[in-house]
């Protein structure tokens, strides 16, 4: 069955460039070039993937983004004209899984887009459950439904961010490094650093810890890395 990918960008050429070079390593591509009609794909065809582009008529790319991550799970690459740290910044912070900076070799992307598609199986690869619900204290994953709660309530997470919950829970009270996590739930082949496993565990902390400040779930290891908590811990 072929990946379905969505690509997002007001420019005609690169839409046709992208879609060739998709199809030709095996992706079935749609198409938007404003982020209404993104927004309206992602609803309906439900990709594996979006390729989305910063700078768009209407709705930016960033409030694409924004409006995605409200119900929808599913990784993100952002497409950026500019080398420009603070869109990148600001972009995982806003729960990208991943950027492009154009000009940008097709090889390279599609390489992305192939990394990021074998982390969701791999991240629940190495999850050594039987059971499809992981808790531990207040915090709960469905990992059939992709679902998180904490304290019993449903919260809203990211994919790249639900990986990395899962992969701390399933190893609760264990010192994780942040090149170990880098390597187990972006993999590799990711061109990113370590920065973005901090960017990601403080997103998380806004959303499952009582005082993100004061963190109980997410524990920091000074100059190692996180665990997460183990189930007696207070």
């Amino acid at each position: 069955m072929q990946e379905k990918i969505l690509v997002v960008d007001d420019e005609p050429t690169i839409l046709e460039f992208v879609r060739i070079n998709l199809e030709k390593n095996g992706f079935q591509v749609i198409t938007a070039s404003e982020g209404t009609q993104a927004l309206r794909l992602a609803q309906e065809e439900r990709p594996s993937c979006v390729l989305l582009d910063v700078m768009l008529p209407g709705l930016d790319g960033f409030e694409v983004l924004r409006e995605l991550r409200k119900t929808l799970y599913m990784p993100v690459i952002m497409l950026t004209a500019k080398d420009d740290d603070i869109d990148k910044i600001l972009g995982l912070e806003l729960g990208a899984d991943d950027y492009v900076t154009k000009p940008f070799n097709p090889r390279e992307l599609v390489a992305r887009i192939k990394a990021i598609l074998r982390r969701v199986d791999k991240t629940v690869a190495n999850v050594k459950t039987d059971e499809e619900l992981l808790t531990v204290g207040e915090v709960s994953l469905d990992l059939k439904r992709h679902q998180a709660q904490f304290q019993g309530k449903i919260v809203e997470l990211t994919p790249k961010e639900f990986e990395l919950l899962m992969y701390l829970m399933a190893n609760p009270g264990k010192v994780l490094s942040r090149d170990l996590l880098l390597s187990q739930v972006w993999g590799y082949d990711y061109f990113g650093d370590s920065k973005t496993v901090d960017v990601h565990v403080r997103r998380l902390r806004e959303k499952i810890e009582v005082d993100p400040s004061s963190p109980l779930n997410i524990i920091t290891v000074w100059g190692v890395g996180y665990k997460f908590r183990e189930e007696n811990d207070v």
